[in-house]
């Protein structure tokens, strides 16, 4: 079994490569190229040539707004594979237009300030914005995706849920009508393509929303995206903010580390519930903030004029290790974790191998970031200068222990009532 598995594989390894560079070889005899270029006439920009590409503003003569990204004739040929100037290329997909008649923004039909549109209204994110918003007064309208159980609980809180899909642009602008500020808090799911939202979606999102005349968008990335080209994701989120400050919106972008909401699952219930809690032995450090903070944070920035088109970055008290976030999890649980530690050189082989087949090309897209955690890198910034900027004293910001102690404080006095509950009804014969 084992030499025909060895087998198996190699020969896949044999077969992929083959195809891959044939492929290749025909697009640069330029055998495929004239068939291709009708197809996918576009693609996403890398950093390093930014200065090759424009966005090309059009008018016509019945006064709609058009955008659309316009290539270097040498752009075509590129692949998904790291480029000459080291930056990630995704691969070609295909304009987006995005139009609006001027009749739809004509004078008399004025637009309140307190409309806002969140996108990715149901994520960990998403939902704490859409409550901080209708807290502050806001009129919160949510684009969710059609899904057979709807959001119901945006519903409940007072928001109006609109259907759409990034994937699917046609389904945009309606969306848009009657909306003074964008706030962007979705990413996609595990099992799509990573470009499919996070980059050809939010490129349809941003052409609509200066053609239907956004006058704020708020886009949410990741902190030292700039620094890791060999991530997709992040070379994503990158391209995104230099389209959108090409775009000419007026734009926050706020680039965030880490969530402490996403400890709990991560960490917080395997150990309560005895199960194995999956970690590695990478030195790289986060420091987590919690989505309301985050949440509020980003609604004192909407209100101050003075940080229209800046760059923030928002980072919790302290940067911590996986191990430092388990240990602080045994200790507030009062148990011991079943750890299981996975080498980061683990998840760099892996990812070399699903990188050998197509079908598994997102999966290594998503291992990427064993590259980032066998960095030593620090995903944390000095907030001084953020705190006075947007006026914000520090302590008011939640620390990971506080967070933490919180949460298992709740949960393990649950526990204790359910317990006793179970305890007095239990019926002996």
């Amino acid at each position: 079994p084992l030499s025909f598995f060895f087998f198996f594989f190699l020969r896949n390894c044999v077969y992929n490569t083959y195809t891959y560079l044939y492929i290749h070889t025909q697009l640069y005899r330029g055998d495929l190229r004239e068939r291709m270029a009708s197809r996918l006439p576009t693609q996403l920009a890398t950093p390093g040539k930014l200065n090759q590409h424009r966005l090309a503003k059009t008018f016509t003569r019945h006064g709609s707004l058009s955008w659309r990204r316009t290539l270097a004739p040498d752009s075509l040929a590129s692949s998904t594979s790291p480029s000459s100037t080291g930056r990630y290329c995704v691969q070609p997909q295909p304009v987006v237009k995005c139009s609006a008649q001027a009749a739809n923004l004509a004078p008399g039909t004025p637009v309140r300030p307190t409309s806002i549109l969140v996108v990715g209204a149901t994520g960990t994110l998403g939902r704490q914005v859409v409550r901080r918003a209708l807290d502050e007064g806001y009129d919160v309208r949510c684009l969710v995706r059609p899904r057979p159980a709807p959001a119901d609980f945006l519903r409940d809180w007072g928001a109006t849920v609109v259907n759409a899909d990034l994937s699917k642009p046609e389904t945009i602008p309606a969306t848009l009508v009657g909306i003074h500020t964008v706030i962007d808090c979705a990413t996609g799911r595990p099992e799509e393509p990573i470009k499919t939202v996070d980059w050809e979606g939010k490129v349809a999102l941003i052409q609509c929303a200066k053609a239907m005349g956004i006058q704020k968008f708020v886009f949410f990335s990741i902190h030292n995206c700039d620094k890791h080209p060999e991530v997709p994701l992040m070379e994503i989120k990158y391209c995104t903010e230099k389209f959108l400050q090409d775009s000419g919106l007026t734009h926050i972008i706020i680039r965030l580390c880490g969530f402490m909401q996403g400890l709990i699952g991560q960490y917080a219930v395997p150990i309560l519930e005895e199960k194995s809690v999956w970690g590695t032995d990478a030195p790289t450090r986060i420091a987590y903030m919690d989505t309301q903070d985050i949440a509020r944070l980003t609604f004192i920035a909407l209100r101050n004029e003075n940080i229209n088109g800046k760059l923030l970055t928002f980072a919790g008290p302290r940067a911590w290790t996986t191990q430092e976030v388990i240990t602080l999890c045994e200790r507030l649980a009062g148990q011991d974790a079943n750890v299981t530690t996975v080498p980061v050189s683990v998840l760099r082989l892996t990812r070399q191998v699903t990188r050998f087949f197509e079908w598994t090309n997102d999966v290594a897209d998503r291992l990427a970031f064993s590259e980032v955690l066998s960095s030593d890198t620090v995903f944390s910034v000095p907030m001084t200068e953020a705190y006075t900027l947007l006026g914000v004293d520090s302590k008011d910001i939640l620390t990971l222990e506080k967070y933490l102690q919180d949460y298992f404080t709740n949960i393990l006095k649950k526990l204790k009532d359910l317990k006793a509950q179970s305890k007095q009804t239990d019926i002996y014969f």
